[in-house]
């Protein structure tokens, strides 16, 4: 197979994710391959040919599907789409971090299922930025709640935040929502879970990832912009 179309992708989106980490003044930022629309080969050259070494997956049995056919399964695995607690059990000895925890009742399956495993498994808080009805997330006024409600777990570590802002037509927009999206966290993060440290702070994607790594973005989910012939 071809791949040079993801040679130049990469070193694209790498040299982008580069500018931007210096015009916001930070050292870096985890750009996680959002495998959606991707096949086993892509997979495996992006991590054996290019090093990329995390993934997201958006859907469980792809997931599966993927991981049998992983060349190497010390690839970085984080599950950033929504996920129902029936399939939970499935992915829990598979993923390094799931990003769309929404819910005590989530988090609940999350715990019992890493505990089942000896496991701690880290996760993020999935917060609605743009509190828009068809997406999963909670909404920012709840937030502050369901962190103090994860915290009370065992088996699973809150690490912090992900946002997926509505879809724009102008780049200030995602500034707008990301911007708002990070002073809230930080608030909560610092002044009520009274963690040390930074926050994984989980936002932007292909048309909106430079916008988020502008406003304080650690780790960005890139799909389209990767995997483009």
């Amino acid at each position: 197979m071809d791949y040079s179309y993801l040679d130049r992708n990469v070193a694209d989106v790498r040299r982008r994710i580069s500018a931007a980490c210096a015009e916001a003044g930070i050292k870096d930022v985890t750009m996680v391959a959002a495998v959606k629309y991707a096949d086993i080969g892509e997979i495996n050259y992006l991590h054996d040919s290019l090093g990329v070494t995390d993934i997201g997956e958006n859907r469980v049995q792809q997931l599966l599907e993927h991981y049998e056919g992983l060349n190497d399964r010390n690839v970085n695995i984080h599950f950033i789409g929504t996920l129902q607690t029936n399939k939970v059990k499935y992915i829990a000895d598979k993923v390094c971090m799931i990003h769309s925890v929404d819910s005590v009742k989530l988090a609940a399956e999350i715990d019992k299922q890493a505990k089942k495993r000896d496991r701690v498994i880290d996760v993020l808080v999935e917060i609605n930025s743009g509190e828009e009805e068809s997406k999963s997330g909670v909404m920012p006024a709840q937030a502050e709640a369901l962190c103090m409600e994860l915290a009370k777990f065992e088996n699973i570590c809150l690490k912090g935040f992900m946002t997926m802002a509505p879809r724009c037509e102008k780049k200030e927009d995602y500034l707008k929502f990301f911007s708002q999206t990070y002073a809230q966290v930080l608030d909560i993060w610092t002044k009520k879970l009274h963690n040390i440290g930074r926050p994984v702070i989980s936002m932007g994607m292909s048309e909106s990832f430079e916008e988020a790594i502008a406003s304080g973005a650690d780790t960005v989910r890139i799909g389209r912009c990767l995997f483009a012939k």
